[in-house]
């Protein structure tokens, strides 16, 4: 059963609950901190998983075990209990399960946030790579990615902007998690399909992301013929940073523009949750429907390289 944190409620307003997808080595928690409430309380439901193997959420297997697949079906699993289709949001990794998610599976609309690339994400490695060879080796001999962020200076260069008050850092760092390598090799080998998604998405980076440069959310972008649009001063998890505000002012802002709402059959049967905050669990995912990844003898070493990758 996976960890869902539901806020809010469903209104005339905004018809279509938002779902929020983690990033690397995070969980429910991190869209908790701010999101969840400043979206419930401008008229939305707004949900939060934590993928299989993070957070509260168990898995049937060893996390490193986990693909995208998997993470792919967490999403399609509490995106069908809920009433109506949902707008999912991801951040980092997060906005590529989104992206293969909406590749199979209508929805209103999409919203990616720093998000690894549509191209995949081999140049985020190498970056890593060339910025930390020593941690980039420690981390493929032990397999193990947090050691390579367990200082706050470390974390910081990964997640967050100089700016960002230290104890902000430090309550992030105290709460990551190990990452399934298997996913991270799949997003380095294994592009997205632009043309099977019909979702209208926006693109959203920071100007500070070591993680993810401002060039390969251009190139995001591009592939959904879009623009991308930056958030300055800020770092990779632009949900924690002290100008997280902006970055959700302009979601909503966009969602409202478009009307994304559903038809009121879609009311009529939905039953969202009260204002109170909820924490539940969904069911675990039925029969898959969307289509398996294989991934190529470049798996092996992409395992090896995506083990360093901290963002």
């Amino acid at each position: 059963m996976l960890e869902v944190i539901d806020k809010g409620h469903c209104t005339e307003e905004h018809r279509a609950p938002l779902l929020f997808v983690h990033g690397v080595g995070h969980g429910a928690w991190c869209w908790d901190e701010h999101f969840l409430d400043y979206f419930a309380d401008k008229g939305y439901r707004a949900l939060a998983l934590s993928l299989r193997g993070h957070g509260n959420s168990p898995s049937s297997k060893p996390l490193r075990s986990c693909s995208l697949a998997d993470y792919v079906d967490d999403v399609g699993s509490v995106a069908d209990s809920l009433p109506a289709r949902p707008v999912v949001i991801g951040h980092s990794l997060g906005g590529f399960v989104v992206q293969k998610y909406l590749e199979g599976h209508d929805a209103p609309a999409g919203v990616l946030m720093g998000s690894f690339p549509a191209g995949g994400s081999l140049g985020l490695s190498l970056r890593r790579m060339k910025s930390h060879p020593w941690l980039f080796a420690k981390t493929a001999l032990t397999g193990k990615m947090l050691p390579a962020l367990n200082t706050p200076e470390l974390a910081r260069e990964a997640f967050f902007s100089a700016k960002t008050p230290e104890l902000n850092v430090v309550r992030c760092l105290e709460r990551l998690q190990e990452e399934s390598p298997k996913a991270l090799a799949e997003t380095m080998f294994r592009r997205t399909r632009p043309e099977l998604i019909d979702a209208p998405l926006l693109v959203l980076g920071a100007e500070c992301d070591f993680g993810v440069a401002p060039k390969q959310v251009r190139a995001t972008a591009r592939a959904y013929r879009t623009e991308a649009e930056f958030f300055p001063d800020m770092g990779h998890n632009m949900m924690l940073e002290p100008g997280w505000q902006a970055v959700a002012e302009r979601i909503d802002g966009w969602l409202t523009a478009r009307a994304t709402r559903f038809p009121r059959r879609s009311l009529r049967k939905a039953q969202c949750g009260g204002r109170i905050a909820k924490v539940w669990r969904a069911n675990e995912p039925r029969e898959r429907t969307n289509r398996g990844i294989n991934v190529s003898g470049m798996l092996m070493l992409g395992s090896v390289v995506t083990r360093a990758v901290c963002a």
